[in-house]
């Protein structure tokens, strides 16, 4: 990545910096997730796979083990839209959360400028976004083990109501994910509210071993929802009232 779009990036979440402070004091455990959202050339693109095993994982378990970072993993494409591949890493604050983009980006070149450039070729254009966890089954932290499948949706919301949303998600719709965590096909989910980047300005997030597992969950959880909550969920519907759905596979993943 770029140092220029580093730099647009800081001074972006900069201009947010008082309106986070603002937020109730439980918000501060919150993790922040940056992520770099690739196209990729489909023919190529098992070789950015290589590349980031070879030349990026080393320098984020280095961020991980000296506590920067909360997580980092790197998921690629299995159904949906354009996107191929998914970096992330999380972080308890924007300092940590952008320091790490720095020292990473800046770690990965100065030691294998050719895998850079190369993933750079391969996958040539990305959209990035800041998320903040609002809620989800591990809400200080992303799971340690979130299985092998990933599930994804993202939202456009009216954003004069998204926060409502979010209460319909934390008062209604939390306990009814949490309980099918407990029953085990649904290894983790999250609730995550845009902070800066695209279109989008919430996401859900589920994994499980298997994608038939967390499809499964998803339907069942959709099915309870839809009998016991469903003014509820009209509700959500209007506020949350377009979305994109993806399913990824896990390649890497830390912790």
């Amino acid at each position: 990545m770029s140092k220029n779009l580093i730099g647009a990036a800081v001074l972006a979440l900069a201009a947010l910096t008082p309106v986070v402070g603002l937020a109730q004091e439980d918000e501060a455990a919150r993790p922040y997730v940056y992520g770099i959202y690739y196209q990729c050339d489909v023919t190529r693109q098992e070789l950015a796979d290589e590349i980031v095993e070879a030349a990026f994982s080393g320098a984020y378990d280095a961020a991980l083990e000296a506590g920067q970072i909360q997580s980092w993993g790197w998921l690629a494409h299995h159904t949906g839209n354009e996107w191929r591949r998914l970096l992330y890493h999380s972080a308890p604050d924007l300092d940590g959360l952008f320091a790490t983009l720095e020292s990473t980006s800046g770690a990965i070149d100065e030691a294998n400028p050719e895998m850079a450039r190369a993933l750079g070729d391969i996958c040539g254009s990305h959209v990035d976004y800041v998320w903040r966890y609002v809620i989800g089954s591990r809400a200080d932290n992303l799971p340690e083990d979130r299985g092998d499948a990933a599930f994804s949706v993202y939202y456009n919301c009216k954003m004069s109501k998204e926060q409502r949303a979010d209460e319909i998600v934390t008062d209604v719709f939390a306990p009814v994910f949490n309980r099918h965590v407990g029953a085990g096909k649904l290894e983790s989910w999250g609730w995550m509210e845009h902070m800066i980047g695209g279109e989008y300005r919430r996401i859900w997030t589920m994994s499980g071993a298997e994608h038939s597992d967390v499809l499964d969950a998803r339907d069942a959880i959709y099915t309870e929802l839809m009998e016991s909550y469903r003014d509820a969920m009209q509700e959500f519907d209007e506020i949350c009232y377009s979305h994109q759905d993806m399913m990824w596979n896990i390649v890497m993943e830390a912790p």
